[in-house]
């Protein structure tokens, strides 16, 4: 393994009743606390008038700010970012999935400087030290956004969906039963980009067995058996408890330790949601096989652990090229199992700036194949 420094600030509340602890955070903040979601399933869910209540009792001034979309633009952290400033906001409650806790750690910053964030952070290459303290409260599982300070965010004016940099939150409220009435599109989309960051993590380097990427290995079983179970059963409360601390897992930084990691499927399907506003998950499960297929002399080794490890491939008789290839097809049949789309048309993305998507997409030095934008543009193509 690398040489590394581990160090992890959020505390996680998890399991069933763990709003319970909402009160004791809440008594170390000041009093006018932002509550951010999105569109207000957490309204019909009864989410909002338990978390209200318990604002409420808290002696705290809420203010609301929704109406955050899935692939949150600049201009909605811009948006609430002018709110907290408006209202002297001491904290940011945010409720939801992986969109509305981006989006808050990016306000979180952007409210505390006078520079326009995205030039701050991209062109002078700077690091905001300041924020307004944060809580995230899970509804929608999957990305993993609480365990972390990245955020991506869309710069509709530049058609540039990539990543900025704020607070981590001081604690992250998990409880299941809290995402128990995601629709099931969106819980497949979700559990698919928890195995693609585990993969992704996977790929990267010392590309040799270490201890990190065999915890990964239980991290990706766990996902494909909890999304099987959930699949057979959506009111299955133990799976979906699993499906979401694996989630964590996947961006918490465990996995991470001592690596440097892939992510080359990931900056790809961004600057496709860029240009086509797609969902994460399923544009992954798209070009997941085919960037897999070209990657394949360079990531051999790895590919066959995977086909033994985690998909249960038998070795016997087979050779590491046999095993490399076996993991990219159960990969691929499981992808057409749960429902996921296989093609972008199936996505409805028949016609679309794939040169565009391919020469703003950016190369990770993480990725054991060190790709082209010209060889990125035909994995669009062979997607179509």
């Amino acid at each position: 393994m690398n040489t590394f420094t581990y160090s992890y600030p959020t505390k996680v509340y998890f399991g069933e009743g763990a709003a319970k602890n909402l009160p004791a955070e809440l008594a170390k903040v000041g009093k006018n606390v932002m509550l951010a979601y999105g569109g207000g399933s957490i309204k019909k869910n009864g989410v909002f008038d338990k978390l209200t209540d318990i604002l409420k009792s808290a002696g705290k001034n809420v203010i609301e700010f929704s109406g955050i979309m899935s692939n949150p633009t600049y201009a909605k952290v811009q948006e609430g970012a002018k709110i907290a400033k408006e209202n002297a906001v001491d904290f940011i409650l945010a409720v939801g999935g992986g969109s509305v806790i981006d989006c808050c750690k990016v306000i979180s910053a952007q409210a505390k400087i006078p520079d326009d964030l995205w030039e701050f952070e991209t062109q002078k290459h700077g690091s905001p030290s300041e924020f307004i303290p944060m809580g995230a409260v899970v509804t929608a599982f999957g990305t993993g956004a609480e365990m972390n300070n990245g955020a991506v965010i869309t710069h509709e004016e530049k058609k540039i969906k990539g990543a900025l940099w704020g607070a981590f939150y001081r604690f992250a409220v998990l409880d299941p039963a809290y995402t128990m009435t995601m629709p099931m599109k969106q819980v497949i989309s979700g559990a698919f980009d928890a195995l693609s960051h585990c993969m992704e993590t996977y790929m990267g380097s010392p590309r040799e067995t270490n201890l990190s990427d065999e915890i990964n290995e239980a991290c990706q079983r766990n996902i494909i058996k909890n999304l099987r179970a959930t699949l057979k059963n959506n009111d299955d409360v133990t799976a979906r408890s699993e499906l979401v601390w694996a989630a964590a897992m996947a961006e918490n930084g465990m996995l991470k330790i001592g690596k440097v990691t892939d992510f080359q499927a990931h900056m790809l399907e961004h600057q496709l949601g860029a240009y086509t506003d797609c969902n994460h998950g399923q544009g992954l499960a798209v070009i997941h096989p085919v960037l897999y297929r070209h990657m394949l002399p360079e990531a051999q080794a790895q590919f066959a652990r995977l086909a033994v490890s985690v998909w249960g491939i038998s070795p016997d008789g087979k050779d590491e090229n046999q095993l490399a290839d076996g993991f990219i097809n159960a990969l691929s049949d499981f992808i057409k199992e749960v429902g996921l789309p296989t093609k972008f048309s199936e996505m409805g993305i028949t016609d679309t700036d794939f040169k565009a998507i391919a020469d703003s997409t950016v190369l990770t030095g993480g990725c054991c194949k060190k790709f082209t934008k010209e060889e990125l543009l035909d994995i669009l193509n062979e997607c179509r």
